[in-house]
């Protein structure tokens, strides 16, 4: 099989932002004396959304009117430091040069709100590397649903069959499995071996350079 293009997940896939979301959830935490939780911790938390990772890093049994309330807490703290200590992932850079040299289509599809998500994306990658972002925003379905990345597929003119998933958790393997796609999951972001091949994942990859190793593009 040929594949023609590529959708990445963004936190843990293309850029290592564990600490500053971590921290940034801590803060939140501190303020209404919830305990916080180690950096580590937050590996498991993340990948749904901010909303669920409220709900996941707020004691148990939190009402709902709180974990709102936190949300709309923690987004302020982060959209102060998102980019402290957010880089690329080694590698990744030279990735998305090479796909750019082969003139296939790349797209970043993500479950981390909108405006985060395209500020990181236009401070960290090139312009126009990707024709599309699509983040948490009210009115879309997230990640593992297919809506959001079968659409970029039509954008892109290409079958689903044809891209390549690429991501760091069951949720992104799920995704790429619900949509037809290829799953391909990366053993450095926020997840294991075990539960990527568990939800899907046709190709693991140790570095991004693997990506153009183990799977087939076409060329320009």
């Amino acid at each position: 099989m040929q594949y023609k293009a590529v959708i990445f997940d963004l936190d843990g896939t293309l850029i290592d932002s564990l600490a500053d979301l971590a921290e940034s959830a801590n803060t939140m935490l501190e303020h209404y004396k919830y305990p916080t939780h180690p950096i580590e911790a937050y590996r498991l938390m993340v990948g749904n959304g901010s909303q669920k990772l409220m709900e996941r890093c707020m004691p148990a049994g939190t009402e709902k009117s709180r974990i709102e309330e936190g949300l709309a807490y923690y987004k302020k703290i982060y959209e102060g430091r998102f980019l402290e200590k957010t880089r690329s992932y080694d590698g990744v850079l030279e990735l998305l040069k090479e796909f750019r040299v082969r003139e296939i289509p790349l797209a970043v599809c993500t479950n981390k709100h909108s405006d985060a998500a395209h500020t990181i994306v236009e401070v960290l990658f090139e312009k126009d590397t990707f024709v599309e972002v699509i983040g948490d925003e009210p009115g879309l379905l997230r990640k593992p649903d297919p809506t959001n990345v079968l659409a970029i597929a039509k954008r892109m003119q290409v079958l689903p069959e044809e891209v390549a998933y690429i991501g760091d958790t069951m949720v992104d393997m799920q995704t790429a499995v619900n949509s037809r796609m290829l799953p391909v999951g990366v053993l450095w972001g926020f997840r294991g071996r075990e539960e990527l091949e568990e939800y899907g994942a046709k190709v693991l990859l140790e570095h991004p350079e693997e990506l153009l190793e183990k799977i087939n593009f076409k060329e320009s």
